[in-house]
């Protein structure tokens, strides 16, 4: 980890989401809006259908790096911005695709960029991890 060069891809993978799994993110969260999990209600606010919960999404970015890492213990400091939502379609899911790369590196640490999309859209703005590499 010592010899990271912005711009090198550190990691990066697929993740196929169903409503299943929305559904046992709510019970694990506690966050059991039916947005996330009943098309009614999601029209009835004016979503196009349901949605993955942000945190969820937020969370499965950030393990992308876990596995490179070693250790989720170095992370040091991670945000995003919620910017688009991910439907998740009764039938055929939702894959979210998660690209982590190198921005900047300094003392001990580096800064790493998710992008993170569904389909086309990226749907996490500024989504930076900062790590430790020593």
């Amino acid at each position: 980890m010592t010899d990271l060069q912005i711009g090198d891809v550190v990691a990066e993978r697929d993740v196929h989401l169903t409503r299943e799994a929305l559904v046992r993110y709510a019970g694990a969260s506690g966050d059991f809006n039916p947005i996330h999990y009943r098309d009614d209600i999601a029209q009835r606010v004016g979503l196009p259908g349901v949605l993955a919960h942000g945190m969820l999404t937020m969370g499965l970015a950030v393990e992308t790096v876990v596995p490179w890492l070693g250790d989720a213990g170095r992370i040091l400091e991670y945000g995003v911005r919620f910017t688009r939502p991910v439907l998740v379609d009764a039938e055929d899911g939702a894959d979210v695709h998660v690209v982590a790369a190198v921005v900047a590196v300094s003392d001990g640490e580096a800064r790493i960029d998710l992008t993170v999309t569904f389909g086309e859209t990226t749907v996490l703005g500024k989504a930076q991890v900062r790590v430790r590499t020593a």
